[in-house]
Formats: C-alpha cells, sequence, structure tokens
C-alpha cells in the first residue's frame, strides 16, 4: 500500500504535468486530482465561476480581434485622429491589434489546456495569476468594443459589411470549433451519473450546433452569384493621390496614381489669403509642412490665412518619411525618398493642368475661407477660374462635388460631371442633373447602386483601401471607388470571396455533413 501511493505521488506523467502546471501551476502528481465518474469537472463553485468568466472571456476576446481587425480600412484615420487629440504621431491602431491578437491568443491557450486536462480526467484549478488574467481580459475587451460603439459608430457599420463577404467562412471556422468542442462535451456528458446533467450539457450543444448548420439559410452575400452576372471592374480613384507612396496631395503622390494605373485624382482645395487656390486637407498646415521649423509660433494658424509666397517656403514631404503614416507602407527607393523630401505644397493649376494631360477625373472637396479673408465670398468664382481659364481641363473630366452654387456652377461652366455627396430620391438627382453619387463606404447597399444605376447615376464608394472591402463593392456593382491604395487593387483580376451558388451548396452541405460524421463518430466513440 505504502508502495503503491509513493508511486502515485512520484509516478512520471510529463505530459499531464506540463498542463496542470501551466494551468494550475501544480506541477507534481500529489497536487492534482482526478475526476470521479459523476463528478464535476470544478468540484468548488468559485471554480465554476471562473470557467464561466474564461469562457466568455475567450468569446470577447474573439469578438474583440475579429471587430478590430475587419477595421484595418479606417486604421490611419484613426491614428490621425489621435494626433490630433495627442499632438504627436504613432500606430496606436497597429498597438491595438497586437494587444488583441496576445489577448486572444491567451485565452484560447487556457481554453485548450483546459479542455486537455479533462480529456485526462483531472480537475480544473485555475492558478490564481489567470484568474486575475481572465478578469481583465473580460474587462478590456467588453470596456474596448463598447468604446469602439460609441465613438466610432461607423465601425459597425463595417464590421456589418464585413459578414457579407467572410460570412460563408465564418460559418466553416464555427462548425469547425463545435467539432473540437465536442470531445471535452461528450467526455463531460459521459462521466455524468444522471440523465438530467447530461442533457443539460448535450442539449445546448446540440442546439448551437443545429443553428450554425442551418444558418446560411438565411446568409446573403453581392460575391455569391452566378458566371457571368459580375459588372466591371471598379475604377481607381487615387485619395490625394497615393498617399502610401508618397506625401499626400503633392505632386509626386498624383504622378505615383497616374504611374499604377489609377482612373482619376481626388484633392482638397483652400485658398490662399492673396488668392491662390492649393491643395491642403487640413485646417492648419502642422500635420503635413514642417511649419514647425519656419514659421513655429504660427503652427495653429489656419492654412489660408498664409499668403502664397509664405506657403512656398514650406516643405510638404519630409513628415511623411518621418512619420510613415500607413501600417505596411514599406520602404521608399532612394529616389523616391529624394523626390519625397523636396515635395512642396501643390497648387489648383498645376493639379488640374497634370490631370488633363493624362486624361484623369478630378474630384475635390472645396473648403471655404474663414470670416475676414479677401476672397471669403469669391472663392468659388477664383476656383472656377482657375479650372476654366487658367488650366483649361476638359470640362468632362471634373466631377463637381460641392452642392451651394450648383445651379451658378451649371450656368457658368456646361460640361462637369455633376456630383452629389449623399443618397436623395432620383427624382430630386435627375432634376439637378447629377450623374454621380460620392458616398462614404459605409452606405455602400447593392439594391441602392442598382437602383441609381437604372436612372445612369452611377457610385463612387470613399475611401476603399482593402481588397476585401473593394471586393464587395465590385460585387455590388460600384462604378469607382477612391482609395489610398491604388497600388494595390490594381492587381485585383476578380473579386476576393467569388463563387457560384452551387459552389457555396457543396462547400456548405460537404461541411456540415462532415462535421455531423466526425461530433457522432466523437459521440460513439
Amino acid at each position: 500500500v505504502v508502495r503503491r501511493r509513493l508511486l502515485q505521488r512520484y509516478e512520471h506523467q510529463p505530459f499531464i504535468s506540463c498542463l496542470a502546471g501551466f494551468y494550475s501551476c501544480r506541477w507534481r502528481r500529489y497536487q492534482r486530482e482526478r475526476t470521479e465518474p459523476g463528478k464535476c469537472c470544478c468540484n468548488m463553485v468559485n471554480e465554476h465561476k471562473i470557467s464561466t468568466d474564461m469562457d466568455f472571456s475567450f468569446c470577447f476576446s474573439l469578438v474583440f480581434l475579429y471587430t478590430w481587425g475587419e477595421g484595418k480600412n479606417d486604421y490611419n484615420g484613426f491614428d490621425w485622429y489621435n494626433y490630433g487629440n495627442l499632438g504627436f504621431w504613432f500606430l496606436w491602431s497597429l498597438v491595438i491589434l497586437i494587444v488583441a491578437a496576445v489577448l486572444f491568443a491567451y485565452t484560447s491557450l487556457l481554453l485548450v489546456l483546459a479542455m486537455c486536462l479533462l480529456a485526462e480526467g483531472q480537475q480544473l484549478y485555475l492558478h490564481w495569476s489567470h484568474k486575475i488574467g481572465t478578469f481583465l481580459v473580460l474587462g478590456f475587451t467588453i470596456s474596448s468594443l463598447f468604446a469602439l460603439s460609441i465613438l466610432w459608430r461607423d465601425h459597425r457599420k463595417t464590421v456589418r459589411l464585413s459578414f457579407q463577404v467572410t460570412a460563408p467562412y465564418l460559418h466553416i471556422g464555427a462548425i469547425a470549433i463545435m467539432v473540437l468542442l465536442s470531445w471535452p462535451v461528450a467526455l463531460h456528458a459521459i462521466r455524468a451519473d444522471k440523465k438530467v446533467i447530461q442533457v443539460v450539457i448535450v442539449g445546448p450543444y446540440l442546439a448551437i450546433l443545429l443553428f450554425l448548420f442551418l444558418i446560411p439559410l438565411g446568409m446573403y452575400s453581392p460575391c455569391i452569384r452566378e458566371k457571368g452576372t459580375l459588372g466591371p471592374k471598379p475604377a481607381l480613384i487615387g485619395h490625394r493621390g497615393a498617399p502610401m507612396l508618397a506625401p499626400e496631395n503633392t505632386e509626386m503622390s498624383f504622378l505615383k496614381t497616374i504611374e499604377h494605373g489609377g482612373d482619376g485624382l481626388e484633392t482638397d482645395v483652400t485658398i490662399s489669403y492673396d488668392g491662390v487656390p492649393f491643395l491642403m486637407h487640413d485646417d492648419t498646415l502642422r500635420r503635413t509642412t514642417n511649419i514647425h521649423e519656419v514659421y513655429p509660433n504660427e503652427t495653429g494658424k489656419a492654412a489660408s490665412l498664409f499668403s502664397w509666397d509664405s506657403l512656398q517656403k514650406l516643405n510638404a514631404g519630409t513628415w511623411f518619411l518621418k512619420n510613415k503614416p500607413f501600417l505596411g507602407m514599406g520602404s521608399l527607393s532612394k529616389a523616391d525618398q529624394s523626390q519625397a523630401m523636396n515635395q512642396s505644397i501643390y497648387t489648383l493649376s498645376g493639379f488640374l493642368r497634370l490631370a488633363d494631360s493624362h486624361n484623369k477625373l478630378v474630384i475635390f472637396d472645396l473648403y471655404r475661407p474663414p470670416e475676414r479673408h479677401p476672397y471669403r465670398n469669391l472663392w468659388i468664382r477664383k476656383i472656377l477660374d482657375v479650372i476654366l481659364k487658367e488650366s483649361k481641363i476638359k470640362r468632362h473630366l471634373v466631377l463637381w462635388l460641392h452642392n451651394s452654387v450648383r445651379s451658378f456652377v451649371q450656368s457658368v461652366a456646361p460640361g462637369f460631371q455633376h456630383t452629389m455627396g449623399r443618397k436623395a430620391p432620383i427624382e430630386d438627382l435627375l432634376k439637378h442633373n447629377i450623374v454621380k453619387l460620392n458616398l462614404v463606404y459605409t452606405e455602400m447597399s447593392s439594391e441602392d447602386i442598382r437602383k441609381y444605376a437604372e436612372a445612369n447615376i452611377t457610385t463612387n464608394f470613399y475611401v476603399v483601401n482593402e481588397p476585401w472591402l473593394y471586393s464587395l463593392a465590385w460585387c455590388s456593382g460600384a462604378h469607382s471607388v477612391t482609395t489610398n491604395a491604388v497600388h494595390l487593387l490594381k492587381d485585383l483580376s476578380q473579386p476576393l470571396f467569388l463563387m457560384t451558388p452551387r459552389q457555396y451548396n457543396i462547400m456548405w452541405i460537404l461541411t456540415d455533413l462532415t462535421s455531423a460524421f466526425l461530433i457522432s463518430l466523437i459521440f460513439a466513440l
């Protein structure tokens, strides 16, 4: 008897020792207990609560990782938002993505360890450090999801759009997880000594499994379509040029867009104090110039309150090399670095001449000068003079977006393609000779796109950077997209996730049949 007890105490079980060591910090055999038939894997109420918290931590960390990962299209805007509030540049979006991945990996590892211990018939005792860890993961992920839903409401629309292309594959992933869970569920049910407990364990599992088997019946994706029904590839309009390859709104940036086959150029126009329209997105010059070096006492001054001579003294490219504003933008060649370092603020006249010489569409946002600006009430006329008299760009290349003086513009400059920045009834659009809608991508709807197309009104969506989002726009029938990534999207020969209904039905049925067979086999064994 003494010998048997000594063997039980010191018997070498490296696999179980590692599992229990990492999960419970119980590395020796005498510190562990086996689960007796008919008994629960957690013999204390507190351990039951901790096990539930760990399950919730895993679920919320998975949701947070997916939610933030699918928001990559807007990482640049998120980082610049933080720059405006904090005053310094940092890739906060990347930090959050790494944190989300680490938290998910941590909770996943704990669940795997728990399932392996259950399979070996061991009692579960989560170490106090892991208890604190799961609680922190749960609190952080819930708080982060709540903050995202309040501060970044459009992000929820992005996630909903992502389901239209990823849902078929998320379905397969969910089924795979259920197959893996069938192992501990079956073991736990078999060890239960009462039918009621077995029903409580197996019943919810089978209900969730049945729901997952049938959920494709209500699934919709515009990328699941018959062959021959896919429309043409959406045209690519460079958002402030090619800001992942060159400083935004500079000549180099627009040349990069043209070099990579972009169909159009998008920019932002303001007007200097002495009446020269130039390209600048922000109210101030702090983000995209070296104003802190040239005019250190005027960094907060509105860009339109500087004379053109003062603006010409600023460098509009060194910030790009210093901050590297886009995640994964890569390194520039020495020639491109040298060119970027010598970029200056670009005039509207130069921009239009460049677009006209390469036969590229142009679309721009116009910013009215502040009060007490000499051109506050003459700015539209000044901009029209540059378009019609200085640059003499072909009028059909201009997508006129500004809405306040549209009737006047139509009278003095016929030939522009008039564009509206919001959805409206078709009758109103036709009444004002609108031929294109310029919409934020979160308003994407294949039904609306089709409805407007029937009235010969095309749609452009901004800002579309990710291949999955561009694929969704393509499948939905969008005519064009405004993007920071012309050099990446131009290489797509067909939408991602494109398949026929027959292919999807085969994938769905095979997934359900295979998983049902494996789960039945596991329960039978």
